[in-house]
């Protein structure tokens, strides 16, 4: 049996699959999916912290999935602006993650992660398997990655 660790870049999921089709992503499908014949070690989900109660019954739910939620204070800048990623925290996970997996799978379609996947293949023998929607992910993510499976259809809420 394989060995999976799962990494959910939260943000990038919920504005690229809202973008893309209007409606929001199935984690219990996607959960069903990528586990399936396989033994989790990890399972992260990375999201910001704003305290608003509806996000913080969708952190639950998540939890009740099987996700590990990792969770960064949203951070407004006296100019407006806001920050708030999780691209070198997930990039940690999945580099400390390599020596213990065969497979790791990362919901995002951020380019900035085309460096860690490749690195995974290369240095780790590891395979990457990256979910994120079609339109909205990097190509040099979809190249770098073991295998793209484009976000749609079984892995969306129906409206």
């Amino acid at each position: 049996m394989k060995k999976v660790a799962i990494f959910v870049d939260v943000q990038n999921v919920y504005y690229t699959v809202k973008e893309s089709f209007g409606c929001h992503f199935d984690y219990a499908a996607f959960w069903q999916e990528v586990t399936e014949g396989r033994e989790v070690v990890h399972a992260f989900a990375y999201a910001i912290d704003r305290g608003d109660p509806k996000q913080i019954r969708f952190q639950e739910i998540l939890k009740s999935i099987g996700f590990e939620v990792k969770l960064k204070p949203f951070i407004q800048r006296r100019d407006g602006s806001a920050k708030g990623d999780w691209d070198v925290g997930i990039t940690l996970d999945m580099i400390e993650s390599a020596q213990e997996i065969d497979v790791a799978v990362l919901a995002s379609g951020d380019g900035d992660f085309d460096l860690v996947v490749s690195k995974l293949r290369e240095a780790h023998s590891v395979e990457v398997e990256v979910y994120g929607a079609k339109k909205l992910t990097a190509a040099s993510l979809i190249k770098a990655a073991t295998r793209f499976v484009p976000i749609e259809g079984r892995l969306l809420l129906s409206r």
